[in-house]
């Protein structure tokens, strides 16, 4: 574990568990659920990056430029993929001073056939954490590519999440979507959607305008989410005590939608690099 510090902020990261986050607190509490104590799985953790593509790719298969690459299941008997390589593989401290870190994760060609490079920059603040994901195309040849966040947050007894966002991917039972429906269908996030007693939600909201606001008066605070990516993947399990609010570039199995304009899905070239950014800050 890596730990950092600023002005009562705490930045604890996981390395070897995926590069995630372990814990950040601010303003005398936890801001992101912690991880859990002896976690081994990057799903046990306060955060984690999503790189080379968010979510799921369809019984691990999609076909790029003529070529099919077929990817090995990697969530247990769940028939889709997830979440690309890097919130399953070690990363490598690069740099770190009191403040701020950075992770590495070298990607050689394989079941994913793009060989890539993954950095994640961290800035801790004293109300804020900054992340910079950014992905370099380390191949000969074109990658396509979607980038993301996964941070996990505490869900209180009076948490309200708002966001605008111009509608929702609806899915079928593994979650792969099938077809529109407006922006208030499972939670009406304009005005203000309470979580406590909130349907199952696991979806993708497109247009989404690159903030939210978590208000727990319960706890005598709010949050807020920015980032530049516009879609926002919502999962809200049932009878948890957390939910999880994703910034995300694409839609879920965007690598079978190439043809569709507005999935998200995006090519790096050869040489090329992209960057993604999420700050999570207490501003209450």
């Amino acid at each position: 574990m890596l730990s950092l510090r600023n002005g009562g902020a705490v930045l604890d990261l996981l390395p070897e568990i995926g590069g995630a986050v372990g814990r950040f607190a601010a303003g005398g509490g936890d801001i992101l659920r912690p991880a859990t104590p002896g976690a081994t799985d990057g799903l046990q953790t306060a955060c984690f990056p999503l790189v080379p593509f968010v979510n799921r790719i369809a019984c691990g298969r999609f076909e790029f430029r003529g070529e099919v690459v077929q990817l090995p299941r990697n969530f247990g008997d769940h028939p889709h993929v997830l979440h690309g390589q890097g919130w399953q593989s070690p990363w490598q401290v690069a740099a770190h001073s009191a403040a701020a870190a950075t992770l590495a994760f070298d990607h050689p060609a394989g079941d994913w056939p793009w060989a890539y490079e993954a950095l994640q920059v961290f800035t801790l603040m004293p109300r804020a954490l900054r992340i910079e994901l950014t992905l370099a195309n380390r191949a000969a040849r074109p990658m396509p590519y979607s980038l993301g966040f996964h941070p996990y947050f505490e869900r209180t007894p009076l948490t309200v999440l708002r966001a605008d966002v111009a509608g929702v991917w609806l899915s079928d039972d593994t979650a792969i979507p099938t077809g529109r429906a407006g922006p208030a269908h499972f939670l009406d996030l304009a005005k203000g959607a309470p979580l406590a007693a909130a349907p199952f939600v696991d979806h993708a909201h497109f247009g989404w305008q690159h903030r939210l606001r978590i208000d727990q008066p319960d706890r005598g605070r709010a949050l807020e989410v920015r980032s530049e990516l516009d879609f926002l993947h919502l999962f809200v399990p049932t009878g948890a005590d957390y939910f999880c609010a994703e910034p995300n570039s694409a839609m879920p199995d965007a690598l079978n939608r190439a043809a569709q304009s507005d999935s998200g899905l995006r090519v790096l070239h050869a040489g090329e690099t992209v960057s993604a950014t999420m700050t999570v800050a207490l501003v209450v």
